[in-house]
């Protein structure tokens, strides 16, 4: 027998197997053949703002003179760390050191950071579904496994009672993950929730965290809290941040950890080594932000709850069309009077068009570990008002002629 008979076949890991696709962008291909066809499509799958970048930040890059592009601090600049610092100042009324704050690329490694370093292979992440659908990804990097509760749509999708949480505890729970603003639901958790989960997490020694990327987007005369305004959670809560929604600036994929606890800090820098630096013209990009005042922020939370009512007045006008007004963030979770939400975001852009445009949908079963909400689907409110009516618009024939294609057959 020969040393080629005998090789053994390449073969993927079982991580590499098990990873999802992401619901968010696994129907691109399809929208990008509806848009060699001629076809317009309204992306209302993926949370990319329309709203331009503050010129304040674009035009850091035409102060650069730097010869050399070098690597940064694995923490990050110093001035990018003290923008934080006078942010969080500014925004939360909070003091924080400069060694109390990781850049990361993007809140996405912050989130990934905070799986590695506070679980161990195997052992269980805490979440409500629906979640934000790429922290399946990340758990599946860290090898946790998912433990699920579900929120439901009629009750806001608010965070389930502390009965609910006890008997999703296992032994070997670790984490919980909370998104605050909410994506996918648009769901503001009030106070009264956070400190239930937060005296959850410390009865059983469990770390929290809260993935706050959203926190300036709050509506009706609203505010979110933030996990470092809890009292006595200094030791167990790290928060997730980033800019790329708060100054529509998703390209320079930048963002942040935060946390009190020494332990925590130094294993996520000793990570933040391992992979040399965060991005450093993202940093200088970034403290462009300094020079932006309040004004700034309440005209664009402003603008996007214009496009909330907009959207939520023209999803409730179409009969069989279910959905609680969003609170916060830029979206929405609506339940479609539709057999097969997946079916249907895929028909849309292979099979309809009215007027030479369509709709692209988030399906909402991506965003949940249960099987459940398969008629049910993500929509980002994130275009001006009149691309948001003419979407809403093409939604409400789309329901009718899928349906009626359905019933015959």
């Amino acid at each position: 027998m020969t040393l080629s008979e005998i090789r053994r076949p390449l073969a993927l890991s079982d991580r590499a197997q098990e990873f999802p696709e992401s619901p968010i962008r696994k129907l691109t291909p399809l929208a990008e053949a509806a848009k060699r066809r001629g076809t317009k499509v309204y992306h209302l799958n993926i949370g990319q703002p329309d709203i331009e970048t503050p010129a304040c930040m674009r035009d850091r890059l035409k102060q650069m003179d730097a010869r050399v592009l070098e690597y940064s601090p694995s923490a990050g600049t110093p001035e990018y760390l003290q923008s934080l610092q006078h942010y969080y100042e500014r925004q939360l009324g909070l003091s924080l050191g400069i060694d109390q704050i990781i850049a990361t690329t993007g809140g996405s490694e912050a989130i990934l950071f905070s799986f590695l370093v506070c679980a161990n292979t195997g052992d269980d992440l805490l979440v409500v579904e629906p979640f934000y659908a790429n922290y399946r990804s990340f758990a599946a990097m860290a090898g946790l496994n998912i433990v699920p509760m579900t929120s439901r749509g009629r009750d806001g999708f608010h965070l389930p009672e502390r009965q609910v949480w006890e008997r999703t505890f296992t032994p070997r729970s670790r984490v919980v993950i909370i998104c605050n603003p909410n994506n996918p639901t648009g769901t503001v958790y009030r106070r009264d929730e956070l400190e239930m989960v937060a005296d959850f997490c410390r009865d059983h020694g469990l770390f929290l965290v809260s993935d706050e990327v959203y926190r300036e987007f709050v509506y009706d005369g609203n505010r979110a809290i933030s996990a470092l305004e809890l009292q006595g959670c200094e030791d167990f809560v790290i928060v997730v941040d980033s800019l790329s929604k708060r100054y529509s600036a998703c390209g320079i994929r930048l963002g942040s950890l935060v946390t009190r606890n020494r332990t925590i800090y130094n294993a996520c820098l000793r990570l933040a080594q391992g992979r040399l630096s965060p991005p450093g013209l993202a940093q200088f990009i970034a403290v462009g932000a300094n020079e932006l005042d309040q004004e700034y922020t309440r005209s664009v939370v402003a603008e996007y709850q214009r496009r909330r009512d907009v959207l939520y007045d023209g999803l409730t006008a179409i009969p069989g069309v279910f959905l609680q007004k969003p609170e916060g963030a830029f979206y929405c979770v609506a339940r479609l009077p539709i057999d097969d939400a997946e079916r249907f975001a895929a028909w849309l852009l292979t099979d309809f068009e009215h007027d030479g445009a369509t709709v692209m949908l988030a399906p909402a079963n991506g965003f949940y570990a249960s099987p459940v909400g398969t008629n049910e689907v993500r929509i980002a409110y994130v275009l001006k008002e009149e691309d948001l009516r003419s979407a809403v618009d093409l939604l409400r024939i789309a329901i009718q002629r899928y349906n009626e294609a359905c019933a015959t057959g």
